[in-house]
């Protein structure tokens, strides 16, 4: 999502300067860490910007939260769930960051943030377009003091027309297409059950920053990033987007079935829905050998992925009452053994005992970055992710920041 209320900017700021915050109140970032030495003032809020900055922050760099004061992220007042009495949903993205209370209208705080952002190598915001030049914090003004400034800006639609557009997750899954692919035929465009381009936006403006940094790394230059979720989106509708413009096709929802494979979808097992996902014909054959139906796959409708396709509704029944004679968990096992891809539907609690079943730990300790904490998925042996502190609390680290710039105390 992107912010848009100019004004009354969310803000999360960088260190003093670039590995050296000095003061007791603001713990140093560890030496360890693909990204350590990283400052990155962090004016993001809600979920793109704040998901990417977290990652950053994982990987080593030094984040710091700027927010308004009083009520900071809004997603800081997004519950129930709480936990702890914070919203489940601020904690989820915002672990190892530092938080800053500055209001961005007060010419003080102004000048704080000003400084915080002269002294770090990555900016990022999702305010509406044009937010960050009336403060005379946009990309052109910063640069002049800080021109290897990496700044990564987050729009819902761009900065042309769709400038005035909100960012909103569901308005660009809707807007975007996402939706129109996503449900059963007959029914009304369905969401995915999380805000999916936010996240998917975050990845992107991730992958832009540390590009961006490369460059730098290689020139001394910094740069803009510019990511917006409606190009985000349609980039990661891949396959769906491709069969438009290669072929003219306007996907439509199909539920659980897939436009290209088949048999590629839910069918019902004895005691509840299980997937399968059969993509090559070898992986069909042995299916049907399973399921005690190898004629199906000598049948010249069902040989070929491409007839599989063309005959589904042949297809389907064929294989429907063969699977409902076990349990989900039983073909699972069975058919895994014997190469074809397939799993029960598992709500989240089965799917983190999976996770820990195949060893994947995908649970933070919670001594390590407070409760409910889901791991960083990147894996690096060298410089693995760390989870240093917990998501702060709503200006935790003012005073302390206030202090390492030389900048006065606020009055209580």
């Amino acid at each position: 999502m992107c912010a848009d209320r100019p004004g009354t900017p969310d803000t999360s700021a960088a260190p003093d300067a670039p590995g050296s915050p000095d003061s007791p109140d603001v713990p140093d970032v560890p030496a360890a860490g693909a990204l350590a030495g990283i400052v990155v003032a962090d004016f993001g809020r809600v979920l793109a910007g704040p998901y990417m900055t977290m990652l950053l922050a994982d990987l080593g760099a030094d984040v710091i939260k700027i927010e308004r004061p009083g009520s900071g992220d809004d997603t800081r007042a997004w519950g129930p769930p709480f936990a702890g009495g914070e919203a489940t949903y601020f904690l989820g993205v915002n672990r190892n960051k530092r938080s800053v209370s500055l209001d961005l209208t007060d010419p003080a705080d102004l000048a704080t943030a000003r400084a915080i952002v002269d002294r770090s190598d990555v900016l990022v915001e999702n305010f509406r377009p044009g937010t960050m030049e009336k403060l005379g914090l946009g990309y052109e003004d910063v640069r002049v003091g800080n021109p290897g400034l990496v700044y990564c800006s987050v729009t819902g639609f761009g900065t042309a027309e769709g400038a005035h557009l909100p960012g909103y997750d569901l308005l660009v899954q809707a807007m975007g297409g996402l939706m129109s692919v996503t449900g059963e035929p007959d029914g009304q465009g369905t969401k995915a059950g999380v805000a999916l381009v936010d996240v998917i936006t975050g990845l992107h403006a991730g992958l832009g920053v540390l590009a961006a940094l490369r460059h730098r790394e290689r020139t001394g230059e910094g740069q803009r990033v510019e990511v917006s979720l409606l190009t985000s989106l349609l980039s990661a509708l891949t396959n769906q987007a491709a069969a438009h413009l290669g072929a003219g096709v306007v996907p439509r929802a199909m539920g659980n079935r897939h436009p290209s494979i088949a048999p590629y979808e839910v069918f019902e097992a004895l005691d509840r829905p299980l997937a399968l996902a059969v993509g090559t014909d070898r992986q069909f054959r042995t299916l049907c050998e399973r399921l005690g139906r190898p004629e199906l796959a000598d049948d010249p409708r069902f040989a070929t992925n491409t007839a599989r396709v063309a005959h589904r509704e042949e297809l389907v029944p064929a294989l429907a009452g063969p699977l409902a004679t076990r349990t989900a968990d039983g073909w699972f096992e069975e058919l895994t053994a014997a190469g074809v891809p397939c799993g029960p539907i598992n709500d989240l609690a089965a799917a983190f005992d999976l996770a820990d079943r195949l060893g994947l730990a995908p649970r933070v300790p919670e001594s390590e970055a407070g409760p409910g904490q889901v791991v960083n998925p990147i894996r690096l042996d060298a410089t693995p992710p760390s989870y240093r502190s917990a998501p702060p609390r709503l200006g935790e680290h003012t005073d302390g920041l206030l202090a390492a710039l030389g900048r006065p105390a606020r009055t209580p």
